[in-house]
C-alpha cells in the first residue's frame, strides 16, 4: 500500500548486495509490465536503513524525488505484501529514454543508518522495457497521479475543434505567433472560467508536460488546483478538462488533454469486495457520438489474469451495458492482510492491488485505452489475541504465549510495574522474550519469567496454595506505518507451595508466650488478639511485648492482662488462654493460634504481714457479660480499686470488708469472697472465695544487746534471692543475647561473656561473690561428670584457657555494681576420657551474698581471685547462698571446607526467682480449698499446651 509517497523512510531488513548470491536474488529486481517498469526492493536486505530515491537522466544527473516531484514526473513508491518496497515508473516518466517502442529507466537508491543520510551506500538500477503498440489516446490512473498521452498526428477534426473552441484560439494566438515549436501553453476548462498557463507556469503549479517524437503528455497530481470532482453512474471521478496548444512547424495545433480517474466505487458486502467502474465518462467523451467496446481485462499487481485464473481465485469480472464490475472475496489469493490499529485496538485489513484496462473506439478519438490501478484496503476488523499460560510449575517458570500476529508486527517494549523498558532491557528484570514464526505467515511471542521475579505478585489463596500473578503490558510496533498498540497481559498460576506460619507456645512464671515462625504467605499479615491489632506502639499501653526479627514473631502477654481469656479457676490453678489471629487485610485470609497455661492461684492473692490483702478477680469466658467494675467483696461497699476489661483488683485490710476469721492452735485464717450480681438479681452468678493464713504459734530466739549508735549489718539466714545468669555478645556487656537469638553458635577458642547478677533484694549493703562454676551433662547440679570453670572464686588451674574477670562500673543499667560479677571463658572442648562429648551440657554457678560492712568473722566472704573481699577459708557458720543454672547446651561438631572447624555451643540462660507469699483460692462450685499451704512456694507450677488452626 502507498504511504503518502514519502520517499525517504526507514525500512526493516538487512542490506546484503545487489548481486545474486548462491542462487538467491539480490536486494533489487525489475519487471516490465506494459507501460510500467517495476523495481522491487526486498526488505530483508535493508534492515534499519533510511532510504532515498532519485531518478537519473540521460546526462547521469540524479534528481532526488520527494512526494510532489514523484507525482509530477510519473513515479510511485509503495509497500507490497510483507513490506517489500515497489518503485514504479511510467514509460513516459520525466527522465525515461524513449526510443521507438522501448523505454529505459535508471534509478539510484541511497541507504544509510541515519536520517541525515551520511555515509550512505549508493545502489543503481537500470532497466529497459518494450511497449507497443501505442493507442491514439492512453489514460492512466495511478495511485498518486493521472496521466494522459495523445499521438501528435494532426487530427482530422481540427476544423471542427477550431469552430467549437474559438475562444481558446483567441487566448492562444498572440503568443503562438512568437512561440517556438514546442508545447507552450495549456488551457484548463472549469465551469466558472478558463485559465491559460504557459508551460513554465504549469510546471511550477505541479503539472507534468512532455513531448516525444510521436506523443504529447499531460500528468496531473490529484491535489492540483484545476482538479474537479464529477459524477458518472453515481461514481465520483477526479477529472481535469484541458486543451494543450503547441506549434508544429508553420501551424499551431490544439489537442484535447482531458483525463479522469475514479476515486471511489468500492463496496464491501458478505466478505466480498465489489469494485464498480463506469464505462463512459462525459469528461473523456466530449464530441463523440458513437462508442464500441474493444477489450476489458483485469488483474492483480499489474499482472493480467486469464478467465481460468480468475475462476480459480473466485474473482468475478462482469462487463455490463454501462459499467464494469469486479468482485473479489476478502482474503483471496493475490491480496494480503496487514496489521492495523483502531482506537488503540489491534486488528487487520485485507489489501489488494487491482487494476482494470478498458479499451474502446469512438468517432472522435479512435482507440482509447484507459488503465486504472486501484489499491483497495478493507475496513478495520478487530482481532482477538489469545494469551496462553503454559507455566512450568516444577521449574517455577511462567511461560506465556501471546498471539497470533502478522509478520509486520514487532515487540519493542514491556511495561513492568509501571516502568517501560525495551526488550533487551527487560532481561535485567528477569523477562526473556522469544518470537515463534509459523508456516502460515504469522507469528507469536513467548514471555518467560521466574515465579520468584520481584515483579510477580504472590498471594496466599487457601490451604497450601499460593497464586503467582504476571501483570505486564506488551507494546508492539507495526512496520512500515510505525503505528503502535499495547496488549495488557494478566495471567495467574496456582502453585501448592504455601508454607503457613507455625507457632510454639509456652509459659513461664509470669507470662504466656507465642513464638510464630513466618511462612512464605504472611509477609503482610497482622497480629490480632480479641479484635485488637497488636503494634509495637501499643505494647506499653496494653502491657505486652511484640518483636519481629524477620523470621519469627514473638508475643509475650503477662498473666494478668486484658488480652487473655480465663477459662476456669481451680485449686490446681488458673487456666488462662492467649488466642492470636494473623490476618491478611487484602485476601482476608487468617490463621489462628492459641496457647493455654495453668498458673498458680497464688498469682491472684497476696497476704502481707501487716494484714493487707490484695486480691485480683478475673472474668471468666463463660460469663461474657460480666462487668468487672461491678464486682464487690462480702461487704458490698468494698469495690475494686483497679478495674480492667477482664480483671478487678481489691486492696483492703483483713479487719474490713466483711472478712471472716478462724483460729486454731497454730494459725489464724481470714476468709472473704468476690461476688458479682447481675443488675436486678440478688443471686450472685460469680463467687470467688479466698483465704489468708497466718502462723500464730512460733518460737523465736531473740538476743538483745545494747549498743550506742549500732551499725546496720546483714546476718546469714533464710531469705529469697533473685539471681540471673546472662550471656553477652562482647566485653562491653551492652548487647545481651535475646531469647529469639537462641540457639547461639560459637566455635572453638571463641570467648563467652557471662554476667551473674543479684536482682533481689536491691540492698546496697549487699555484695555478690562467685563461689564455684561448673558444667554437667544433666540438669542435676550434682551429676557426673563435671567440668570445673571456677573453683573457690578462682579459675581452674588445670585449664589452659584461664578465666578472666571484668570490673563492673556504675551505669544507667547498673545501679549497684557490687551486685554483679562478670567474667569471660574461652570456649573449650569437653572430654570424657578420650572421647569428645556430643551431648547436652548444663552450666551452674554458686554464689555467696556478703555484707559490704566490715564484719569481724566474715571469713566466708573474703576473696583471693575475683574483685571483692578476700576469703581465707570456709566458715561453718550458715551463710546466705544462692545458685544459678543455665538451660541445655547442645554441642555439635562441624567440619566445613574453607572455614575453621570446632564445636557448636548453644546457650540458654535461666533465672532463679524468689519465693512468694502463701495463700489459696477457690471458685464457688469448684473443689474445696486447699487443706494446707507450704510456708514457701518456690516458683510457679506451670503447664502449657499449644494449638493452631486455620
Amino acid at each position: 500500500m502507498e504511504l503518502g509517497l514519502v520517499l525517504r523512510f526507514l525500512v526493516t531488513g538487512i542490506f546484503i548486495s545487489e548481486t545474486w548470491t548462491h542462487g538467491r536474488p539480490g536486494p533489487m529486481s525489475s519487471e516490465c509490465l506494459e507501460n510500467f517498469l517495476r523495481i522491487t526492493l526486498r526488505v530483508e536486505y535493508f534492515e534499519d536503513k533510511y532510504l532515498s530515491f532519485s531518478a537519473v537522466d540521460q546526462s547521469g544527473i540524479a534528481w532526488e524525488l520527494d512526494e510532489a516531484l514523484a507525482s509530477q514526473c510519473g513515479y510511485t513508491v509503495t509497500y507490497s505484501s510483507w513490506n517489500n518496497i515497489e518503485f514504479r515508473a511510467s514509460a513516459l516518466s520525466c527522465h525515461s529514454r524513449l526510443e521507438k517502442d522501448t523505454f529505459t529507466v535508471t534509478i539510484q537508491v541511497k541507504a544509510s543508518h541515519t536520517p541525515d543520510m551520511k555515509n550512505a551506500s549508493i545502489h543503481l538500477k537500470s532497466a529497459s522495457c518494450h511497449y507497443g503498440p501505442w493507442s491514439l489516446r492512453e489514460l492512466l490512473c495511478e495511485t498518486n497521479y493521472m496521466e494522459v498521452s495523445v499521438r501528435r498526428d494532426v487530427p482530422q477534426t481540427v476544423k471542427d475543434l477550431i469552430q467549437e473552441e474559438l475562444e481558446d484560439w483567441t487566448l492562444a494566438f498572440p503568443e503562438a505567433k512568437s512561440g517556438e515549436a514546442s508545447i507552450w501553453q495549456i488551457v484548463f476548462h472549469q465551469p466558472e472560467e478558463k485559465r491559460a498557463l504557459l508551460v513554465s507556469d504549469a510546471w511550477s503549479a505541479g503539472y507534468g508536460l512532455n513531448t516525444t517524437d510521436t506523443r504529447i503528455l499531460l500528468r496531473v497530481p490529484y491535489n492540483t488546483a484545476q482538479t474537479q470532482l464529477v459524477k458518472a453512474q453515481g461514481i465520483t471521478f477526479s477529472a481535469v478538462r484541458s486543451s494543450t496548444f503547441y506549434k508544429e512547424q508553420w501551424m499551431i495545433l490544439m489537442v484535447d488533454t482531458a483525463v479522469a480517474c475514479p476515486v471511489d466505487g468500492v463496496d464491501y458486502t458478505n466478505k466480498m469486495i465489489i469494485w464498480t467502474v463506469p464505462k463512459y465518462i462525459q469528461a473523456l467523451c466530449t464530441g463523440a457520438t458513437s462508442f464500441k467496446d474493444i477489450l476489458v481485462e483485469a488483474g492483480v499487481n499489474l499482472h493480467k489474469l486469464s478467465v481460468e485464473e480468475m475462476a480459480s481465485r473466485k474473482y468475478v469480472l462482469s462487463n455490463d451495458f454501462d459499467v464494469i464490475t469486479m468482485k473479489v472475496p476478502i482474503g483471496a489469493e493475490g491480496g494480503y492482510y496487514k496489521t492495523s490499529v483502531n482506537s488503540g485496538q489491534h486488528g487487520t485489513r485485507y489489501c489488494i492491488n487491482l487494476f482494470l484496462e478498458h479499451q474502446w473506439e469512438d468517432n472522435k478519438w479512435g482507440l482509447t485505452k484507459h488503465t486504472i490501478i486501484k489499491e483497495i484496503e478493507t475496513p478495520f476488523e478487530l482481532v482477538e489475541l489469545t494469551v496462553t499460560n503454559n507455566s512450568n510449575l516444577s521449574a517455577r517458570i511462567m511461560n506465556v504465549t501471546v498471539g497470533t500476529f502478522l509478520l509486520d508486527v514487532e515487540l519493542v517494549n514491556l511495561t513492568i510495574e509501571g516502568a517501560t523498558v525495551t526488550v533487551p532491557e527487560a532481561v535485567q528484570h528477569g523477562y526473556q522474550t522469544y518470537e515463534i514464526k509459523y508456516a502460515n505467515q504469522s507469528k507469536a511471542y513467548v514471555i518467560h519469567v521466574s515465579f520468584d521475579a520481584q515483579s510477580i505478585k504472590k498471594e496466599y489463596l487457601r490451604d497450601d496454595i499460593r497464586t503467582y500473578t504476571l501483570n505486564v503490558t506488551l507494546e508492539f510496533i507495526i512496520h512500515p506505518t510505525s503505528e503502535t498498540f499495547s496488549v495488557p497481559i494478566v495471567t495467574l498460576s496456582a502453585v501448592k507451595d504455601a508454607v503457613l506460619p507455625s507457632a510454639r507456645g509456652f509459659c513461664d512464671e509470669n507470662s504466656l508466650h507465642l513464638h510464630i515462625t513466618h511462612g512464605n504467605v504472611d509477609q503482610n499479615w497482622m497480629p490480632f488478639i480479641s479484635g485488637r491489632h497488636l503494634t509495637p506502639g501499643a505494647a506499653e499501653k496494653y502491657n505486652y511485648s511484640l518483636s519481629d526479627n524477620g523470621t519469627h514473631l514473638a508475643i509475650s502477654v503477662p498473666f494478668l492482662s486484658s488480652l487473655l481469656d480465663y477459662e476456669e479457676i481451680h485449686t490446681s490453678g488458673v487456666l488462662a488462654s492467649l488466642h492470636l489471629t494473623l490476618k491478611d487485610g487484602v485476601t482476608l485470609a487468617n490463621k489462628n493460634f492459641s496457647v493455654s497455661c495453668r498458673f498458680s492461684p497464688s498469682e491472684l492473692i497476696q497476704c502481707f504481714p501487716n494484714g493487707t490483702v490484695v486480691i485480683t478477680a478475673v472474668k471468666l469466658v463463660r460469663l461474657a457479660d460480666l462487668d468487672t467494675s461491678l464486682l464487690v467483696l462480702s461487704d458490698r461497699n468494698c469495690k475494686p480499686s483497679l478495674v480492667t476489661e477482664k480483671t478487678a483488683t481489691f486492696k483492703f485490710n483483713v479487719n474490713t470488708c466483711g472478712t471472716r476469721r478462724k483460729f486454731n492452735s497454730t494459725s489464724i485464717t481470714y476468709e472473704n469472697e468476690v461476688i458479682y450480681f447481675r443488675p436486678g438479681n440478688d443471686s450472685p452468678v460469680y463467687k470467688l472465695k479466698f483465704v489468708c493464713l497466718y502462723t500464730i504459734k512460733q518460737t523465736v530466739d531473740v538476743r538483745y544487746e545494747t549498743k550506742n549508735n549500732p551499725s546496720s549489718s546483714i546476718k546469714p539466714g533464710f531469705g529469697s534471692l533473685d539471681l540471673s545468669l546472662k550471656l553477652f555478645k562482647d566485653e562491653s556487656y551492652s548487647d545481651l543475647y535475646q531469647e529469639l537469638e537462641y540457639p547461639v553458635v560459637k566455635y572453638l577458642k571463641e570467648t563467652l561473656y557471662f554476667e551473674v547478677e543479684l536482682l533481689q533484694p536491691a540492698d546496697p549493703r549487699l555484695e555478690l561473690n562467685l563461689e564455684d562454676c561448673w558444667a554437667t551433662n544433666s540438669k542435676s547440679q550434682d551429676s557426673l561428670p563435671q567440668w570445673p570453670i571456677l573453683i573457690n572464686g578462682c579459675g581452674n588451674s588445670k585449664d589452659s584457657h584461664r578465666t578472666v574477670f571484668h570490673k563492673v562500673n556504675y551505669s544507667t543499667r547498673v545501679k549497684f555494681p557490687q551486685h554483679l560479677k562478670r567474667f569471660e571463658v574461652t570456649m573449650f572442648t569437653f572430654i570424657e576420657g578420650t572421647t569428645q562429648l556430643q551431648k547436652q551440657l548444663y552450666f551452674h554457678c554458686s554464689v555467696v551474698i556478703c555484707s559490704t560492712m566490715p564484719q569481724p568473722s566474715d571469713f566466708l566472704c573474703q576473696r583471693s581471685c575475683n574483685p571483692g573481699k578476700h576469703r581465707l577459708d570456709r566458715s561453718t557458720e550458715p551463710q546466705p547462698h544462692g545458685q544459678a543454672s543455665s538451660g541445655a547446651v547442645l554441642i555439635r561438631k562441624e567440619n566445613m571446607t574453607g572455614r575453621a572447624s570446632g564445636n557448636k555451643y548453644i546457650f540458654v540462660v535461666a533465672t532463679v526467682r524468689k519465693p512468694v507469699n502463701c495463700g489459696w483460692i477457690s471458685l464457688e462450685g469448684c473443689s474445696s480449698a486447699m487443706s494446707n499451704c507450704l510456708p514457701w512456694l518456690w516458683g510457679k507450677s506451670v503447664t502449657s499446651s499449644i494449638s493452631n488452626s486455620a
